[in-house]
Formats: structure tokens, sequence, C-alpha cells
């Protein structure tokens, strides 16, 4: 990948946000976006593994500040068909033994089929995100409507390569009193996959 700078992430999940629901309706959204996705869910890590327009998508938890602001960075994307090469860094970032691969390239279906509900240990879950996004300062935001396996929920994010604005938005948003918490351990949850 070419060089990513990792972004300092606060996501939380919720039906109610206080007065950031406010906020956010008093705001025309830059775009909103529709998008169906697969996560594949550790039951022992929290690394955030996605496929979203056939591209298998890891973002690897870099650090937690003193904020709990969490650092994320793009280490994968990969379209199919994924190519056995690519295979194991799936598993890798999930902290899950590989299995054998028995063929050049999977196609999504393969790679579900054959190697992701064959071995156990993970779980698949459809996503259906609605996603609004929004500029607040120096800060990436957004307010989405998740369904994850036929359960709904909310969330708000707020994201930058400055910890210091992210952190100063979501406070000036009266979120400071709401958990952190990353798209994988809110969708294990959800599910109640949660350790």
């Amino acid at each position: 990948m070419a060089h990513i700078i990792p972004r300092w992430e606060w996501r939380t999940f919720g039906e109610s946000f206080g007065p950031a629901d406010q906020r956010f309706k008093s705001l025309s959204p830059r775009d909103v976006e529709d998008s169906d996705e697969v996560y594949l869910l550790s039951p022992t890590v929290d690394e955030n593994v996605k496929i979203r327009n056939q591209l298998v998508d890891i973002k690897a938890l870099q650090q937690v500040n003193a904020d709990g602001l969490e650092q994320w960075k793009p280490v994968m994307k990969a379209g199919f068909p994924l190519s056995s090469a690519d295979v194991p860094k799936v598993f890798e970032a999930l902290r899950v033994t590989t299995p054998s691969l028995a063929r050049a390239s999977y196609t999504l279906e393969q790679l579900i089929e054959e190697l992701v509900k064959p071995a156990g240990r993970l779980r698949t879950v459809t996503v259906r995100k609605k996603r609004a996004r929004y500029r607040l300062d120096e800060c990436a935001a957004e307010m989405a409507e998740v369904a994850a396996d036929g359960k709904n929920v909310r969330t708000v994010a707020v994201e930058s390569e400055d910890p210091a604005a992210v952190i100063t938005t979501v406070r000036g948003l009266g979120l400071g009193r709401f958990e952190n918490v990353s798209y994988p351990r809110g969708l294990k949850r959800l599910v109640g996959m949660a350790r």
C-alpha cells in the first residue's frame, strides 16, 4: 500500500447521542452512502477486517492514547479473487491459524465457505450501513445507521490524524461521557459475541 498516515478514531454505538444528535441535524452532510459489508470477527482480538465493494480491507490497531482514542492504520486492501499470498494476511490479522490453501486464488464465496466457516473460529457478520459524513472543525465525522445480522443500532464517529482535534470535537459534541468502541467491538456486542 502507498504511505498511509494512521488516523485517530473515536466511535460509539447506541440509540441516542443527546446534544450530538441535534448538532448533526443542524448540518448538511458532505455525502450519504449506503453500503453492504461483511466483517470477519475473531473471538480473541478486535482487529478490523471487512469486505466492501469486493475488497478485503484490514486496519490494524497501532495504539491507544491517554484519552482512550484508538489509532488505526490500513495495512491491506486487496480485491477478489484474493491471491493465496494475501489469504494468510486475513487470518494473521485475526490471530487465527491459516487453513491449508488448495487454490491459487479465492473468490469471496470460496474464502468464506472453504476457509472461514470450516475453521470454526471466526464469525462472518453481514452489515448494512447508511452513513452520513460531515466535516467538523479539523475532523471527519459520521452518523450512521447499522443493521447487522438483523439487529439495528446507530453509531457516531470522529477521526483525524490529530488526536487533540478528535478529543476536542468529541467533547464539543457532548459525547465525552460515552465509551469509545471500535467497529469490531461494537458489532460483537450487537450480535452477542462480546468477550
